[in-house]
């Protein structure tokens, strides 16, 4: 059964942002609340704020999974930048939040073990 997306920050013109939108569109997930990341830039003191309730953060390039685990063992801020904030300065796109759990960028293995 499909998960229901908490919030998803992207890029209309975002290829990255496309594969995602294309994969949760195959995949019939819902997105409960979109952000436009052309519209609403989110430094890295407000990527910072997005971890604190969450228990997990899952950063992907290309073929590239980190996860971390933000209740155990949480690395420090700096760490977590360089996987949330982009060459702009800004969160990544596309970023999503899925209960507990924040998934920065797009591998589609990484979304088929968090959403399929």
């Amino acid at each position: 059964m499909p998960k229901t997306i908490d919030w998803m920050y992207n890029r209309k013109a975002c290829i990255t942002c496309k594969r995602a939108r294309d994969w949760l569109g195959e995949t019939e997930c819902a997105v409960t609340q979109w952000e436009d990341a052309n519209k609403v830039k989110l430094g890295p003191k407000q990527a910072l704020d997005l971890l604190k309730s969450l228990e997990k953060m899952v950063a992907m390039k290309g073929k590239k999974v980190v996860t971390f685990d933000l209740k155990i063992d949480r690395p420090d801020d700096d760490t977590l930048l360089a996987h949330l904030i982009g060459p702009t300065g800004n969160l990544r796109a596309p970023t999503l939040k899925i209960g507990n759990t924040l998934l920065v960028g797009f591998n589609e293995v990484a979304y088929n073990d968090y959403l399929g």
